[in-house]
């Protein structure tokens, strides 16, 4: 049986990541093409404690009170998480021939842990080497959005605030996520602009796809 595809969308907060990540899945299904859709943090076990502790609902103790964890910390979880998603969900399900879409995956770890850490080439290089046995995927499209954008349709959605969602924070994530290929050499990454309409967005997604896949 011949592998599914990997495909991974990325951006910053806001960028519509896990928007197109349901759009595409519903597109590839409608074609008839097996296909499972994922995230990251991931649904097991860390992802869900991921998940509380961006919500601010997990803290650590400490001396002068309360207190997110450190970027490595946060990075070991990260990539702890990666290694359960990729074992129990990702792989099993590209064995089988299903495509499989991931809203975010080990670029957001390094471009967040390095940021959040002050930008030093160290940092990434720690990071990207705690992750250096994840499945690399066939495919990276990268949302590009203007981080006030961003910051507007975040405040525009349900749910509270996280921990990543400070302005300056996202205006340096953007800067990274511009420069992505950069920190993944030999990756197949392409750059979408996403703040235009979602079903421009999505026809390039497709097409980018469809190229991927020999049919355009």
């Amino acid at each position: 049986m011949i592998e599914g595809l990997f495909i991974v969308l990325e951006g910053v907060d806001g960028a519509g990541t896990t928007t197109h990540t349901k759009r595409l899945q519903t597109t590839l299904s409608q074609r008839g093409l097996p296909v499972h859709a994922t995230r990251e943090p991931s649904d097991g076990p860390i992802g869900v404690m991921i998940r509380q502790v961006l919500s601010g609902r997990l803290v650590v103790p400490g001396i002068q009170g309360a207190r997110p964890p450190s970027w490595s910390t946060m990075s070991l979880l990260f990539a702890a998480d990666r290694a359960d998603h990729v074992e129990a969900e990702i792989e099993p399900n590209l064995r089988d021939g299903v495509t499989v879409l991931s809203d975010r995956y080990y670029h957001s770890s390094i471009a967040y842990q390095t940021a959040t850490s002050g930008g030093s080439t160290e940092v990434a290089t720690w990071v990207r080497e705690i992750n250096k046995h994840a499945r690399k995927p066939d495919l990276t499209l990268v949302l590009n959005i203007p981080p006030d954008v961003a910051a507007k349709r975040r405040a525009e959605r349900s749910g509270g605030r996280e921990i990543y969602d400070d302005l300056d924070l996202q205006r340096r994530l953007t800067q990274f996520y511009a420069e992505m290929d950069s920190y993944f050499p030999g990756e197949r990454i392409v750059h979408l602009r996403s703040d235009r309409s979602a079903d421009e967005v999505a026809a390039d997604i497709l097409h980018h796809v469809r190229v991927l896949r020999g049919e355009a």
